[in-house]
C-alpha cells in the first residue's frame, strides 16, 4: 500500500482548490481524478461567472487549475475509487482499480451528476444547445426560443431565470401540475415569456447539420400524440444524483444521499472532509465549489497539524523523576 498524507477523491473545482491548498502546505496530496477530469465544469462550453475571467472555456479553466496545483506538488492519478474503508479511523484505506492507498486524511469532492433524460440527441447536444445549468449557460441563449424540462422548484426557478435572456421559455412537464412551491408557481404563471406543455415528455433532441440543437420530439402521455417542436436550446432540470454510493454506510448522508458536513467541512468521520456538490445541494457553482474546497483543505491541514502534535506528545519519552 502507498501511504499518503492526503487523498482527494474527485477532481472538480472543489478538488482542484483542495489540491492547491494542501499542496502549498507541503502535504503532497494525491488526487484521484475519477471518470472526468474537472467534473461537470470540464464539459461546460464557456464560463463567464468565475471571478477574474470575462470568459473562459470549462476545459481551459480546469487545465489551469490542475497546472497550478501540480506546480506546488499535487499529484493527479487518472483512476477511479472502487471502495474505501473509513471504519478503523486514520489512516484510511482508499482502493482504486489500480492501487490501494493509506491516507492520513481524505477530502471527498466526488460531486453530483445532473440526472439525464437518456434520450437520443442528448449526449451529443451537450455544449451545442443542451445544458443542465441556467446560471452557467443562460447568457448564450439571449433572444432564443428554449425548452426547459422538469416541474420541481429547480426547473421552475431556472425557467424564470432564463427569461432574462431567452425570447421564450417552454416548460415541458410529464404531469399536469407543477411540484414547485406556491410562491415560485405564482411568479412562473405571471411571466409572459413562459408557456407550459403538460403531460408530455421529450423523446428526442434534434440537431442541424452542424450538430446544433434545433428541435425536440414530444410525446403526450395521455393521448400518445407525437409532435416536433423547433427550439434552440434544451435545459434539463430533473434532479441530481450525488456520487456517494461508493461510501456505503460508512459516512453520514442526508435523505437525498448527500454527505453531511459541519461549517468547517468535517464529515461524521474524524479525518474525512467533504466539499463541493457532494455536500452542496443548493448552489452548484464553480466559485462556490472552489470556496468549499478551500475550506475543506484548510480544515484538513489544521486537523493533521493537531494530530501530529498529539502523536508527538505520545511518542515522547516519559520524564524521569528528578530530571
Amino acid at each position: 500500500m502507498k501511504r499518503e498524507r492526503v487523498i482527494i477523491i474527485g477532481s472538480g473545482p472543489a478538488g482542484m482548490a483542495a489540491a492547491l491548498y494542501t499542496a502549498r502546505a507541503d502535504l503532497k496530496p494525491v488526487v484521484i481524478v475519477g471518470n472526468q477530469l474537472g467534473g461537470q465544469a470540464a464539459i461546460t462550453h464557456e464560463i463567464e461567472n468565475y471571478p477574474g475571467f470575462k470568459s473562459i472555456s470549462g476545459p481551459e479553466l480546469i487545465e489551469n487549475m490542475k497546472e497550478h496545483a501540480e506546480h506546488f506538488g499535487a499529484e493527479f492519478v487518472f483512476d477511479m475509487v472502487e471502495s474505501v474503508d473509513f471504519t478503523s479511523g486514520s489512516p484510511f484505506t482508499v482502493k482504486t482499480y489500480q492501487q490501494t492507498y493509506l491516507a492520513d486524511a481524505v477530502i471527498v469532492t466526488i460531486g453530483a451528476d445532473p440526472r439525464k433524460l437518456n434520450i437520443p440527441g442528448e449526449k451529443e447536444g451537450i455544449g451545442k444547445g443542451v445544458s443542465y445549468c441556467g446560471t452557467c449557460d443562460g447568457f448564450f441563449f439571449r433572444g432564443k426560443d428554449i425548452v426547459v424540462v422538469g416541474g420541481g422548484d429547480t426547473a421552475v426557478s431556472e425557467a424564470i431565470f432564463l427569461t432574462r435572456f431567452a425570447k421564450s421559455v417552454t416548460l415541458v412537464h410529464r404531469r399536469d401540475t407543477l411540484r414547485a412551491g406556491v410562491p415560485l408557481q405564482k411568479r412562473f404563471f405571471e411571466n409572459e415569456k413562459i408557456r407550459t406543455i403538460w403531460n408530455s415528455t421529450v423523446e428526442e433532441i434534434g440537431k442541424d447539420a452542424a450538430g446544433i440543437v434545433n428541435s425536440v420530439r414530444l410525446k403526450h402521455l395521455v393521448t400518445g400524440e407525437v409532435t416536433t417542436m423547433p427550439t434552440e436550446g434544451v435545459f434539463v432540470f430533473i434532479g441530481h444524483d450525488p456520487n456517494s454510493p461508493v461510501f456505503g454506510d460508512q459516512i453520514a448522508l442526508n435523505d437525498d444521499g448527500y454527505v453531511i458536513t459541519d461549517a468547517r467541512y468535517h464529515t461524521s468521520v474524524e479525518g474525512v472532509f467533504a466539499a463541493g456538490e457532494i455536500q452542496d445541494q443548493l448552489w452548484r457553482q464553480v466559485a462556490t465549489s472552489v470556496g468549499q474546497g478551500t475550506g475543506a483543505a484548510m480544515s484538513a491541514i489544521h486537523w493533521l497539524d493537531e494530530r501530529a502534535d498529539a502523536l508527538q506528545k505520545l511518542d515522547a519519552p516519559a520524564a524521569v523523576a528528578g530530571d
